[in-house]
């Protein structure tokens, strides 16, 4: 018995089944992480001045994973019209640079962009030990300007016991530029080009720490969202590339041979995903990393 409009399009939708199924499955995706970055904007908008992290991420890097999403977005296409146009080898060559694509961005976010966030390491200083570590933190300068206050000073840190042993009360770190000269206007605005800290070391006693931790979800709101957007998102281009890597069997092989348009329909579908994949990225990249 053979399912009607696998191929064909229904007379009411216009519209073959799968890509019915697609957009609705796609409907409750944009739900999904409509909610999410609409909590994001809801708490960044409510947060306290000076509190919500800005300028932590490796703009560069999320530039060009952008450029590398964008351009699977085009070979996914291309892959689908060459099957339209019943050219299997340059629809496999389109297959593997967009499965390419995918992999080279999901190395990228864990082995470069995320052991980095677990590398750094930030400290929030009690409201009322802040004049304290004015050298570190400048919001005499930042006043005068009419910019927000810095509340947290960052860098790497040297003494990693202080995180686990109650008997060493104090934090030495290694400071990033902005704290390392925070009066110095290049640090008013983050950088584009990620700057390495500095040999300057700055002690702080735990005691005036109101909280510390290493870039991970529990640093703050902020990245506590960052890596549930991202890791979510990166679980969808998981999904994508293993479903094109089926795609590239010898199973797909013997369906093209039998039909097609089964085939350019299923990669069509398929296609659809990843471009929602790609346009929440979209809204990650600004969102995260400009903003």
């Amino acid at each position: 018995m053979e399912i009607p409009y696998t191929l064909t399009a229904r007379p009411d939708t216009g519209l073959y089944n799968a890509k019915i199924g697609i957009w609705l499955f796609l409907a409750s995706e944009v739900m999904l992480f409509g909610g999410l970055f609409s909590g994001y904007v809801f708490m960044r908008l409510g947060s306290e001045p000076g509190y919500w992290p800005h300028g932590l991420l490796n703009v560069p890097v999320g530039t060009m994973n952008t450029f590398i999403l964008i351009a699977s977005s085009v070979t996914v296409v291309l892959a689908w019209a060459s099957l339209k146009m019943r050219q299997f080898t340059q629809y496999k060559i389109f297959m593997a640079m967009t499965i390419l694509c995918g992999a080279i961005f999901l190395i990228v976010k864990l082995t470069y962009e995320y052991p980095q966030k677990f590398q750094h390491f930030g400290v929030y200083i009690k409201k009322d030990a802040l004049v304290k570590y004015e050298d570190y933190l400048g919001n005499n300068y930042l006043k005068a300007k009419n910019l927000s206050p810095r509340v947290e000073i960052t860098g790497h840190l040297h003494n990693k016991e202080a995180l686990t042993d109650p008997n060493v009360k104090e934090y030495e770190i290694a400071l990033d530029e902005v704290n390392a000269e925070p009066t110095n206007p290049q640090s008013d605005r983050p950088h584009f080009w990620p700057k390495p800290v500095t040999e300057k070391i700055a002690t702080i006693e735990k005691s005036d720490v109101q909280y510390a931790s290493v870039f991970a979800p529990r640093h703050s709101s902020y990245f506590a969202i960052y890596f549930t957007i991202t890791g979510l998102h990166g679980l969808h281009v998981l999904g994508g590339v293993l479903v094109f890597i089926y795609f590239m069997l010898p199973v797909s092989t013997r369906l093209y041979r039998q039909n097609p348009e089964h085939l350019a329909n299923r990669v069509e579908v398929a296609g659809l995903f990843w471009h929602f994949v790609d346009l929440v990225w979209i809204f990650v990249f600004p969102l995260f990393y400009l903003l």
